[in-house]
């Protein structure tokens, strides 16, 4: 009896070593990355998508392959015929009974279109080459979003812990009180008001705790897997500090997704326009095929005929008029062409802009890192000092308080200083194309 209790007890206790484990999962940001580009479905389906683009890029696709094809014709019927030959006899008769097939095989082969084929065969490699520019660009979105997600759980996980360092002062300061009112020392009004704030604290600690679990699903739904899966964050945030504006625009010009996309789109309504021109020119398509044939008819001069045989030929058409369509379908896709070297400077102004804005608050935040940084020590020195003070009764609450929060408050701009700086170096490096590269 003794012995199944004790081997209930290490079962129980093996469980709950397990799921603590499990409950205590380290997810860094190099793990998340690689989750996210193996599970996310946004990625999946860009995947896929340039899987589509490949499997089209071929010279069959652009036409420039033959094309045979292998048929099958049966026709009967039944019907009640009457027949006047040329020497003026009649013949008729009821239910007549007509059969034929045909069957063979053809081959057709179109070899020349006015270089249509050829221009739609360039075309086919650069809607691939699109398909990897818009691959590229989902990562790079899906990995910016894992980075943003993973550094805002570092910063509330750190605003947690301010927060429970403030609780704990806050416990600290109702304890004091107590005892100096215990002793006569304080009044009661000091207790309460010690008791408001610590309240005010536990409060503020159960909202910070609703969005790091909010984050924490919302981070778990870009990684593809159970929203409550559980987990915790590296609790430190490295900020790039050696960026240079002049080498992410040069990095950006030429490996930016969104850019790189706009130009090969330009690429592709070039290759539209001579498709589009080809249709001036001659088509000629060289047939041939093998055919049998076989008919029987029960009424008429040949009851029973078959043959056989191989056959050739080639067609030739142009186009002489069709109503200016031609004109105007060469206008249109000129424009086309027009309107995608536009969306290209477009693109790259906004590119520039983009990064100029984002570099420019990248030093700004790198600036505000050490003055918040300077901020906290002040702070920190500050609250050490008040809590001295307070213990030996030389300060008032109101001052123990305004020290408290100041040094929260220091704590968590420094925090924010340091997220808004990665925010800023993983907008740059998105940019540039980098990221998690």
């Amino acid at each position: 009896m003794n012995c199944n209790i004790q081997i209930r007890l290490i079962f129980f206790v093996l469980i709950a070593v397990i799921n603590t484990s499990k409950a205590q999962e380290v997810l860094t940001i190099e793990s998340a990355i690689k989750i996210a580009l193996d599970n996310n479905f946004d990625i999946q389906i860009a995947s896929n998508n340039l899987k589509i683009a490949k499997n089209n890029n071929t010279i069959g696709n652009a036409g420039m392959l033959p094309q045979a094809a292998a048929s099958v014709l049966d026709n009967n019927s039944v019907q009640n015929t009457s027949q006047t030959r040329t020497d003026g006899t009649s013949v008729s008769l009821d239910n007549a009974k007509n059969n034929s097939l045909n069957y063979g095989v053809s081959l057709d082969w179109t070899v020349f279109d006015g270089l249509k084929m050829f221009a739609k065969a360039d075309q086919l490699k650069e809607l691939s080459k699109l398909g990897e520019a818009q691959l590229k660009r989902t990562v790079l979105q899906k990995i910016g979003e894992v980075n943003l997600n993973y550094y805002d759980l570092v910063q509330q996980q750190q605003q947690l812990a301010a927060l429970d360092s403030s609780i704990a002062l806050s416990k600290e300061r109702l304890e004091l009180a107590q005892n100096r009112f215990g002793i006569g020392k304080a009044s009661k009004l000091e207790v309460l008001n010690a008791q408001v704030d610590l309240n005010t604290d536990q409060v503020a600690l159960l909202r910070q705790k609703e969005t790091y679990q909010n984050t924490k699903f919302l981070l778990n739904q870009i990684l593809a897997r159970p929203t409550k899966t559980e987990f915790v964050v590296v609790d430190e945030v490295n900020v790039d500090n050696q960026l240079l504006y002049d080498n992410l625009l040069e990095l950006a010009q030429k490996q930016n997704p969104q850019l790189q996309a706009q130009i090969i789109s330009n690429r592709i309504a070039e290759l539209q326009l001579k498709q589009v021109k080809a249709d001036r020119y001659p088509l000629v398509t060289l047939n041939s095929g093998y055919n049998f044939a076989d008919s029987q008819s029960s009424l008429g001069f040949a009851r029973q005929s078959n043959s056989k045989g191989f056959n050739y030929g080639f067609t030739a058409s142009m186009n002489i008029f069709d109503g200016f369509n031609q004109n105007r379908n060469e206008k249109n896709a000129l424009l086309d062409v027009n309107n995608s070297k536009l969306a290209v400077a477009q693109q790259n102004q906004a590119l520039t802009t983009q990064l100029a804005t984002a570099y420019q608050t990248y030093l700004t935040n790198l600036d505000l890192i050490g003055l918040e940084d300077n901020n906290q020590t002040i702070a920190k020195q500050n609250l050490q000092i008040t809590v001295d003070k307070f213990k030996i009764g030389t300060i008032t609450t109101l001052e123990f308080r305004t020290a408290q929060l100041n040094y929260i408050n220091a704590k968590l701009r420094y925090n924010n200083a340091q997220f808004q700086a990665k925010l800023s170096e993983i907008a740059l490096k998105e940019l540039a194309g980098t990221i998690g590269f």
